[in-house]
């Protein structure tokens, strides 16, 4: 109850304040600190994919402006020889201003990582976002086929049946690409799983689903019991190195994340960063209150 108090009001505090809290899980406000991230993470056989932070914008100008953001990231990630591809929230980009605007300003973004041979992962977003991101993901798959990917959330009672809907996406050339994740958003139970065995239960469902019909999936979690699981059900279905890889959140579980590396699995780590950072911290701070207990602790035990 007290790290689900301090959740609850450390978004009313200094920007500073939650800095404390933010600073180890995003890799800095700018191109060049996330770039310099990457380049480490590279060099201990980690690849990454980069988000710019920021999304539910106001104004189509503002939309305008996140596009040029991830053009120019893109170029200067590539340029620098960076092993990784890119994320991206619709909403950044007009999803709930106008969806054409919207679906114009990514198929330019795809378009240009395209041309570096590179990937964008759309992410999934709240339940309001769920229908109009999988009609935008089906769009830019059928003019990009091997340079887009999306996130589901397996949380979400709908999220199987979507796999299902899917199907005629994937192929034996071009797999299809998805990011398998529990979910972060707060849903009401009647659409989402709210228990820990239940969402877990379903995303190892999904998963194996994924595996048994050769569909490429980024298993998101730092739940070992998931880990332990989604390498069982490797192990079970024979499933090549090239068709699944783990993912995790930039400095999130460290040593589970080596573990994962040291049995040669491929991981790639998801690193945001930007000035919009303070809406992403907040955010994680609710899906985990006990990382409350960790900002208390940086604030009276320096060190």
């Amino acid at each position: 109850m007290f790290n689900k108090f301090i959740a609850a009001i450390l978004p009313w505090f200094p920007k500073k304040f939650i800095w404390i809290f933010s600073r180890p899980y995003i890799s800095g406000e700018t191109i060049e600190d996330a770039i310099q991230v990457s380049k480490n993470l590279n060099s201990k056989n980690i690849k990454v994919t980069l988000d710019v932070l920021g999304e539910f914008i106001k104004t189509p100008e503002e939309a305008e402006l996140n596009k040029k953001e991830y053009l120019n990231l893109i170029d200067i990630t590539c340029k620098n020889g960076i092993e990784g591809n890119f994320s991206l929230k619709p909403t950044s980009f007009g999803l709930l201003i106008d969806k054409n605007i919207c679906f114009n300003h990514i198929r330019e973004i795809v378009a240009k990582a395209a041309s570096f041979k590179g990937f964008i992962r759309i992410d999934m977003e709240d339940s309001p976002c769920t229908d109009d991101e999988i009609e935008l993901f089906r769009k830019l798959k059928a003019e990009f086929p091997e340079n887009v990917g999306l996130v589901l959330q397996a949380y979400l009672k709908r999220t199987f049946k979507d796999i299902e809907q899917m199907l005629d996406l994937n192929s034996i050339n071009v797999p299809v690409s998805y990011r398998l994740c529990k979910g972060i958003y707060v849903e009401s139970e009647a659409i989402a799983y709210k228990k820990y065995e239940e969402i877990n239960h379903h995303f190892l469902e999904d998963l194996e689903f994924m595996f048994r019909n050769k569909i490429h999936v980024g298993i998101a979690t730092h739940d070992k019991h998931l880990v332990d699981s989604a390498c069982k059900l490797i192990e079970k279905y024979n499933v090549p190195k090239k068709m699944y890889e783990f993912q995790m959140l930039y400095g999130v579980t460290p040593k589970l994340r080596e573990s994962i590396v040291d049995k040669r699995h491929t991981m790639r780590v998801y690193v945001p960063f930007g000035k919009q950072w303070f809406g992403y911290s907040t955010r994680r701070l609710k899906e985990n209150p006990k990382m409350a207990s960790h900002i208390i602790k940086a604030i009276f035990y320096k060190g």
